[in-house]
């Protein structure tokens, strides 16, 4: 006989490991015990070596679904004359290294039983088992016990008890395990608050819905506010209320089937969207039954989603009424983070919603949906959130213990520990006290529940921004600033296990620069060390600032007098007969003696003056739009290019005048918007795949990474992903963290660590 001690790290609490652990040991017919602790799972084993070999063999092979395994350490036991084998109760140690499942969608198991009259949970709006359910968003401390969750105030009734004890049930050590005697209930109030007398709250609530009203539904990380997706005048009543006037809300539809009546599936956008962390899913929309135009209004895609949470299901599967899809979209108003508890969510949102359904569930940590299209080959995430956090991104060396807190916009933070990067949870915009806050309370959260105490604490370079505030008032750890797109290039080096130095590609809209320029159109040489610039977009004056990013506008009019000079008046372009003639003295006069016009290499700042020029977007109501509907107009059967040119030299600047010189010649010779869009986009494929290859002459350097917001664009991640393939280049890009400022605190991090 044999003993021996496993020590298994990794996401392998709330996932159901200590039941598999247990069945695994009858099979093989091996005595003992396993318990969860902060560090994992314990598992001291007595039987045969062969049987014991088996055991861990297959541990490693076949876990659970939803289990993650890092590392599986072995270690000789003294004989312990274990009689059976056991589960015992968890046990605490002095270093936390446990990982935390995300929050997962129901499951088909839990599914048919939730709509089986026969069953004790019929059309119970928690039903979970060991396989699905809350997790991350219920969790105050670790180990993952009932008592350290948000369940701790209900007791389990007998029932519910028998499961949880019984080694052969699907809820064995279930924490969230809950029935319609014991659990959390849901209740449908008006929008003052007061209970509404009826008998079904989900029923009545899909009456609801059916009859226009808006609805804020509670659901695992946050509110959602909910109207019926066909019904246009409720959809427009909602943007007005919620102060979102253009940007698309996401969509949750019943099935797959549901789907394709409004939207063109592909096989992958298939399986993501029935995957267990049922992200928003960006699907091109189809020309069968249409939803209210005002749903994504000048755009190409919906963002859609299946159910996740029971009450998801039971809304959509009331009998007598039906959706096609309703709108989900996040239960705040816009710029501020989403409601969570239920008294808040009144406070905050009663001015927009007209009736409630909410629990007695407590949320723990606010967590968005995630948001991700397929793109060039693979899975892009837009917003890492529900479903992904805090799954690790598993570094290719281990780092100390680092606190990264993001940029300002699209901010997640991101802790350390051994060869782990924790990012969080897609915080938002970190442009106001109550987001800020959110980042607040998501820092002590993880470093709880990680047991992380950052001894580097890294920030964007940016001294303004609340997020480098944060930091530098934090009392502990070393303070590390580090400049936005060496960040950006460090995480898609970091997330593709790469060591520098690589010729990096970061293209964003806004970026503090050394030379306190807006940087966004940069090619870097970089490592995580260290990094210089090889080649930028020309600067450009940015009118206004801020106010050039709302009004593309004025960037079209900064871009012009770059070309034309004085003569862009001459022009007769159809963007410019519209345009208030004191204004554009204005703006051309702050262009011309820099006054309020800091200079910008931004690749972002390009779209959208072209987007102007172009007439198709001269304002903006949210980031990125103008950008986005110019990839949108974009003609995908023109192959044609303009003319670009750079200097020679150390720094080499890229000229933008040849490029907008040709979209206005074109434009003015009547060539079609779309036509001119795919030109454009053609060209930055063209003009960056040369410089590239110029840049490896000099350098001997194969690999280019790309990152930066401007890479969501698909048009160019492909384009020049397949050109610079062509040309023999090692090309890297994001597919586990975002390429906009939702990854950048993964390279902050990195570039910290290396720095201390």
């Amino acid at each position: 006989m044999a003993s021996q001690r496993l020590y298994i790290s990794g996401i392998v609490q709330g996932v159901g490991f200590r039941p598999f652990v247990y069945q695994l040991a009858g099979r093989h017919d091996l005595k003992g015990e396993v318990a969860n602790t902060s560090s994992g799972v314990r598992i001291h084993v007595e039987g045969t070596p062969e049987n014991i070999a088996l055991f861990r063999r297959e541990i490693e092979a076949a876990p659970p679904p939803l289990a993650v395994i890092t590392e599986i350490r072995t270690a000789p036991a003294a004989p312990a004359g274990f009689r059976d084998f056991s589960i015992v109760p968890s046990t605490e140690t002095s270093l936390a290294r446990t990982l935390i499942s995300p929050d997962t969608a129901v499951c088909d198991d839990c599914l048919r039983e939730m709509f089986d009259p026969d069953d004790r949970r019929y059309r119970y709006p928690f039903i979970n088992c060991t396989n699905c359910g809350p997790r991350y968003t219920i969790i105050e401390d670790i180990p993952y016990d009932r008592a350290k969750t948000s369940m701790a105030a209900f007791a389990m009734c007998p029932d519910c008890r028998a499961e949880y004890d019984h080694p052969a049930n699907r809820r064995f050590h279930a924490q969230p395990n809950a029935c319609p005697v014991c659990g959390p209930r849901a209740a449908l109030l008006n929008n003052t608050g007061g209970p509404m007398a009826v008998e079904d709250p989900m029923a009545a609530a899909a009456a609801l819905l059916k009859d226009g009203k808006i609805l804020a539904v509670k659901g695992l990380g946050g509110f959602h506010l909910s109207v019926d997706a066909e019904n246009e005048e409720a959809v427009a009543r909602l943007r007005g209320r919620k102060r979102r006037e253009e940007k698309p809300f996401a969509l949750m539809a019943s099935d797959l089937d549901a789907v394709r009546r409004f939207a063109r599936i592909r096989p992958e956008e298939t399986e993501t969207l029935s995957s267990p962390r049922r992200p928003i899913v960006l699907i091109e929309k189809g020309t069968g039954r249409g939803l209210a135009p005002g749903v994504a209004p000048g755009n190409r895609y919906f963002g859609v989603m299946l159910p996740y949470t029971p009450i998801h299901h039971l809304l959509f599967d009331t009998g007598a009424v039906r959706f096609t899809a309703l709108v989900m979209t996040s239960g705040n108003i816009s710029d501020e983070p989403i409601a969570i508890d239920n008294e808040e969510a009144l406070h905050r949102l009663s001015g927009i919603a007209d009736a409630f359904l909410v629990h007695d569930r407590d949320i723990y940590l606010r967590t968005d949906d995630a948001i991700v299209r397929h793109a060039a080959g693979g899975l892009r995430l837009i917003r890492r959130s529900r479903g992904y956090a805090p799954t690790p991104v598993f570094l290719h060396r281990p780092l100390p213990q680092v606190l990264a807190c993001g940029a300002s916009l699209k901010n997640t933070v991101c802790l350390t520990r051994d060869s782990h990067a924790f990012l969080s949870q897609h915080i938002g915009d970190v442009e106001n006290l109550e987001t800020y806050r959110f980042l607040e309370v998501t820092v002590r959260h993880l470093e709880r529940i990680l047991n992380i105490t950052p001894e580097i604490v890294a920030h964007d370079a940016h001294p303004d921004y609340l997020s480098t505030r944060y930091a530098r008032m934090r009392a502990e750890g070393k303070k590390i600033a580090v400049q936005h797109h060496h960040a950006h290039i460090a995480a898609g080096m970091a997330e593709n296990g790469l060591e520098g130095p690589v010729i990096g590609l970061a293209f964003d809209g806004t970026g503090y620069g050394t030379d306190d320029a807006v940087w966004g159109g940069e090619v870097l040489i970089a490592e995580y060390r260290t990094f210089r610039r090889a080649a930028h977009l020309a600067y450009t004056p940015m009118p206004g600032g801020d106010a050039a990013v709302r009004e593309p506008w004025r960037m079209a009019l900064a871009y012009l007098h770059g070309a034309f000079g004085e003569g862009l008046r001459d022009l007769g372009l159809p963007m410019l007969q519209n345009l208030d003639e004191t204004r554009v003295q204005t703006i051309l006069a702050m262009v011309k003696q820099g006054i309020n016009a800091p200079p910008t290499s931004s690749l972002g700042r390009l779209f959208d003056g072209m987007a102007a020029i172009l007439d198709i977007r001269r304002t903006v109501s949210f980031e990125g739009q103008a950008a986005m509907a110019l990839e949108m107009a974009a003609d995908p059967a023109e192959a044609g290019h303009y003319d670009f040119s750079w200097s020679s030299g150390d720094i080499r600047q890229i000229q933008v005048s040849p490029i907008v010189m040709g979209a206005v010649r074109d434009r003015l010779s009547g060539v079609s918007p779309a036509v001119i869009s795919r030109k454009f986009h053609n060209t930055l494929i063209r003009l960056f795949t040369r410089l590239c290859s110029e840049i490896r002459r000099d350098t001997g350097l194969p690999r280019v990474v790309m990152s930066g917001g401007a890479f969501q664009n698909g048009i160019l991640l492909d384009g020049l992903t397949r050109a610079l393939t062509r040309e023999g280049f090692a090309v890297f890009s994001h597919s586990r963290v975002p390429t906009n400022d939702g990854g950048l605190s993964l390279g902050q991090a990195m570039v910290a660590a290396a720095l201390a």
